[in-house]
């Protein structure tokens, strides 16, 4: 509490004198362009990972960063989307997941928690679908992988969720609305988006439409991150690795290539398994 009642005091001293234009504007009310879903853990700063301002994005935070499909529940949750879009009129919605979260982590081992956590049982059921898919679709995966898998999965299924209400579903049909699915790695602040073309996990920036995959740096630090292959395109997936051992369709050789978004130990793992 001591280092807190610090912080307000600097607060006060420095943060406010400098910014007081901006604090009398957001008196009047707030603009933020972004809704960003995430999970509560501590490790996660919405506006420290994007270098965002206060009042830039409008933010939901629980346990999983999980959305309850719509009449699932009276939640906050689906009262807060609905504000967002409604009242706000945002335009752009992140679900954010990260490495290593507990709550995933909780999931894949989900009836452990019934008897201790009753409550954090039953709020997990909410992501029912990602534990499924996980445990059908994913065979000879060590729990260190089928908890960075279940956390990228869940991220797409969150975001099936968020379009079964209303408001999100027509926003999305005029063309109004766009989603994005990320996931934050804690161990090198890097984070990764999906992209809905390929169904993996790519740097970002390749979603933007002028994007220039020769403005980025030599030195790519996602290289070394464990980006899963999503289940609903491991055919997919199997062809990259057939291209990167050096064999084309008709089983010719040529140059090996190495993909962005998988690092060559998890590649080399997985090949044993294709």
């Amino acid at each position: 509490m001591k280092k807190l009642l610090k912080g307000l005091q600097e607060f006060r001293a420095n943060y406010v004198p400098a910014h007081r234009d901006l604090l009398a504007q957001l008196a009047h009310g707030q603009k933020p362009r972004v809704m960003f879903i995430t999970c509560s853990d501590s490790r996660i700063d919405p506006n420290l990972l994007t270098q965002t301002e206060i009042g830039e994005l409008f933010i939901v935070r629980n346990a999983g960063n999980i959305i309850p499909p719509y009449g699932a529940t009276n939640g906050g949750e689906g009262a807060t989307i609905e504000y967002a879009i409604q009242a706000l009129g945002i335009e752009q919605i992140i679900v954010c997941g990260h490495s290593q979260c507990g709550a995933m982590n909780g999931l894949l081992h989900l009836n452990k928690l019934q008897e201790d956590m009753p409550l954090v049982y039953d709020w997990l059921k909410h992501a029912e679908a990602t534990r499924r898919l996980v445990k059908d679709s994913y065979k000879n995966y060590t729990d260190k992988e089928l908890l960075e898998i279940a956390v990228a999965e869940n991220v797409l299924t969150q975001i099936e969720n968020l379009k079964t209400y209303p408001s999100v579903h027509s926003k999305l049909y005029q063309g109004k609305l766009q989603i994005y699915g990320w996931v934050y790695y804690i161990e090198t602040g890097e984070v990764m988006a999906y992209d809905p073309k390929t169904h993996t996990y790519m740097h970002p920036q390749s979603q933007l439409p002028d994007y220039d995959a020769n403005d980025e740096p030599t030195q790519t630090p996602f290289i070394h991150t464990s980006a899963p292959p999503v289940a609903c395109e491991l055919a997919h997936q199997e062809a990259l690795y057939a291209e990167m051992v050096g064999q084309d369709g008709n089983g010719a050789s040529q140059e090996p290539v190495l993909t962005p978004w998988l690092p060559p130990e998890q590649v080399q793992a997985d090949l044993s398994r294709v």
